[in-house]
């Protein structure tokens, strides 16, 4: 045995890797990851949106007119002007360059689930030993990638490559500094569509959804007479991002974590989250240096995070940001999972993204707050007082509470994935039967209007904690339900469903569409009942009818009670509600004609485009989970089955020797042959897998479902085995590391 810094080792794969992690652990930040940044407040205002091309620094360099049309485009939504193009890139182009960059990238988010980009120089050499500019106003406008190679559903033929990306005003361009001997990247974002003009991207569709609910939301507004200085209505967002960090070099020890980012194989540890110890708790050392840096590069390129800490189970955390509009929101949720992935390896840590990476403890989400603003600054989900009198919050709730009891499968399939389906369902996320929950007091004043009068509405009052020295507290009129998949949390939805590794950007385009269908009903339905120029008494009236069937009809929605219970599950069934509960079953929804009927009425995608969708999200399924088969079959065949051998030689041996000195062992004999057909039913496990996997089927859905029937199982019963063999092969032998290994080395 060897020994490193008093701590026992042996020679083998074990000793190794612990020696790597002890170097890890021994971690000692750097002058400059110590640095105080964001306890200062004087540098974080400094700091803030130093990389990004925004509002100040257009100000600054941009000619005035410019100025002022350019920000109509991106506050008032009016027709971006091309002739100020060319001005805005050379201000744009000086202004990267004083910062270090030197090249530029359409920076966009193709159906991959990713970001992609293509980097131009933003000068070139003119010949005669000096250099001009490359960065002009139609190359910010407009930029020219492959097409061919992103995924297009049967939108694009392979030989059919020509793709645009057309620049998109509202998301300010940013800077990339990459680890990489301090490159920089001016970034703008873009929207992705191929030569014909259809969607290849999450962004197009997203922008357009918004487009339409501000069209629905405005014509409400008009309805009521306080439209007055609206000229749009956006969507709202704040999504809260969980991930987990584990060790570096125990993260390329597990070849399973490298190739899909979650283990297939890992024994329950005899600690994981019983205690309840992690969330909240203090956060390591190396974990909150991280934190630190993570926050400094998304301040400087405009991401306002505010929040950070432990999330539920060991090694996981969390980090959110303040809300902004939907669209930069979910620009910078794509930025903010980049830079959570791309500072851990300076700290020796891996983060995960990953919805589900450890059996046995929580997965990870990222939930999805989503509101609508005018863009006066009015939130149309804030209840005010008295809410059971605003009667314009009211409309706007049914109208949300009538799309998602409509739409309830479509919303479902907006979150479906091969990573999801690990983590929807368990007591950890959400069921994944879709319902609202609204509180205590809306409650109250939903059921007040199916009686079609409303008088009342319950107050929270105070809480006296009992001691002198602590204040009295003010107590919400309702509790919060994290087992709600759709919940009202005061001003806004949360949709908790959303997973961890997904784009912001499908959800809430599917939210924004079916909220501007239910905007447009009853619009149209209060403008049949009150006529034009309605009294307000014959408005009241007219409000108060409408809502008043919109509850009846889609009330059994509402749900305040556990969503993780087996009597909820037996209830929604009873009240129609669909249970989709993985991605196989969900995804056969975008397939529908309804779903491509409601696309279409609002221009938010063709049929074309929602069918390419369908085709896209099944064929990653199918890819996902073969990809995960296959290094299944690997690992267990040439890493752990080798261990296990070796194990039962070793207890051969030792039976050997006792039968030599004569002794009974007749209990080691028993356990040999029960370990032998263990490796037996292991082997045979492989095999089956193996053979399961290797069936392909060319339609991606019929696929979709042998991998469902077939080749989980087969994952599941290989893993079972081998966590089996795990607690019983020798700790020197395992050749990957543990879960114990994994989730508390911090």
């Amino acid at each position: 045995m060897a020994s490193t810094n008093g701590v026992r080792t042996s020679n083998g794969t074990l000793g190794a890797r612990y020696d790597a992690v002890l170097a890890a652990t021994q971690w000692k930040p750097t002058q400059q990851q110590s640095e105080p940044t964001m306890g200062n407040p004087a540098r974080v205002e400094s700091l803030y949106g130093a990389d990004v091309f925004g509002e100040r620094a257009m100000r600054q360099r941009l000619p005035k007119d410019v100025f002022k049309r350019l920000m109509a485009t991106i506050n008032e939504g009016k027709p971006l002007e091309r002739d100020i193009a060319d001005v805005v890139a050379a201000a744009m182009k000086e202004w990267s360059i004083e910062k270090g960059a030197t090249h530029y990238t359409h920076w966009f988010q193709p159906l991959t689930g990713l970001t992609a980009e293509k980097h131009d120089a933003l000068v070139v050499p003119d010949g005669n030993g000096g250099l001009l500019s490359d960065f002009s106003g139609s190359a910010l406008v407009q930029g020219e990638p492959d097409a061919s190679s992103f995924p297009s559903g049967g939108l694009r033929a392979t030989f059919e490559a020509r793709g645009y990306t057309a620049w998109d005003p509202t998301s300010p361009a940013f800077l990339n500094r990459s680890d990489a001997g301090g490159v920089v990247t001016l970034c703008i974002p873009t929207a992705f569509v191929s030569w014909n003009g259809q969607a290849l991207d999450k962004k197009t569709p997203l922008l357009r959804s918004i487009e339409a609910l501000s069209e629905q939301a405005l014509r409400v507004l008009r309805i009521f007479g306080t439209d007055e200085g609206v000229s749009r209505v956006t969507t709202t967002l704040g999504p809260e991002q969980e991930y987990f960090l584990i060790d570096r070099s125990l993260y390329f020890a597990r070849p399973d974590l490298v190739t899909c980012d979650r283990t297939l194989f890992g024994a329950r540890p005899p600690k994981g989250q019983q205690l309840e110890d992690h969330y909240f708790g203090s956060i390591p050392s190396r974990v909150l240096a991280y934190m630190n840096e993570v926050e400094r590069e998304l301040y400087r390129m405009g991401v306002p995070v505010k929040t950070r800490h432990n999330e539920v189970a060991p090694a996981q955390y969390e980090i959110a940001p303040v809300f902004e509009s939907a669209n930069v929101a979910c620009d910078h949720q794509m930025m903010m999972m980049e830079v959570l992935k791309r500072v851990a390896p300076r700290y020796g840590l891996q983060c995960i993204l990953h919805e589900k990476p450890f059996k046995g403890v929580n997965g990870s989400g990222k939930h999805n707050n989503w509101s609508m603003a005018t863009d006066t600054g009015v939130n149309l989900l804030d209840p005010r007082d008295e809410t059971h009198t605003n009667m314009q919050f009211l409309t706007f709730v049914c109208a949300v509470i009538r799309a998602v009891d409509l739409h309830a499968d479509l919303l479902r399939a907006s979150i479906a994935s091969a990573a999801n389906d690990h983590r929807l369902g368990a007591n950890e996320a959400p069921p994944a039967i879709i319902s609202i929950f609204l509180g205590d007091m809306l409650t109250d004043i939903i059921e007040q209007i199916e009686t079609g009068r409303t008088r009342r509405t319950i107050k929270g009052g105070a809480l006296d904690l009992g001691a002198r020295a602590l204040p009295q507290i003010p107590r919400d009129a309702g509790d919060r339900n994290r087992t709600s998949p759709f919940a009202f949390t005061g001003n806004k939805f949360e949709f908790r469903a959303v997973g961890s590794s997904l784009t912001s950007a499908w959800p809430n385009t599917v939210i924004n569409t079916i909220v501007a269908e239910s905007l447009d009903h009853v619009a149209t339905q209060l403008e049949r009942a009150a006529g034009k120029n309605p009294s307000p008494q014959k408005l009241q009236q007219a409000v108060k009818s409408v809502l008043q069937k919109i509850v009846k009809q889609h009330k059994r929605v509402i749900f305040n009670g556990d969503g993780y219970s087996a009597e909820w599950h037996a209830e929604a069934k009873r009240r129609g509600l669909p249970n989709l509960r993985d991605t196989v079953e969900a995804l056969p929804v975008l397939k529908q004609k309804s779903t491509a009927d409601l696309f279409r009425k609002y221009r938010v995608l063709s049929k074309s485009e929602v069918e390419s969708r369908a085709h896209i999200f099944f064929e990653k399924f199918v890819k996902q989970v073969s990809i995960e088969a296959e290094i299944m079959v690997s690992i267990a065949r040439t890493m752990l089955l080798p261990a296990a051998l070796e194990h039962q030689s070793r207890m051969g041996e030792a039976i050997g020797a006792a039968l030599a000195a004569d002794v009974d062992c007749d209990d080691q004999r028993a356990e040999l042959e029960k370990f032998v057909r263990l490796i037996g039913r292991f082997r045979t496990a492989i095999n089956t897998l193996e053979t399961l996997n290797d069936q392909h089927v060319d339609d991606p859905e019929k696929h979709a479902r042998h991998i469902k029937a077939k080749v989980r199982p087969a994952m599941d019963a290989l893993r079972e085995l081998a966590d089996q063999l795990e607690e019983q092969v020798s700790a020197d032998l395992w050749p990957i590391p543990s879960y114990r290994e994994l989730l508390f080395i911090k």
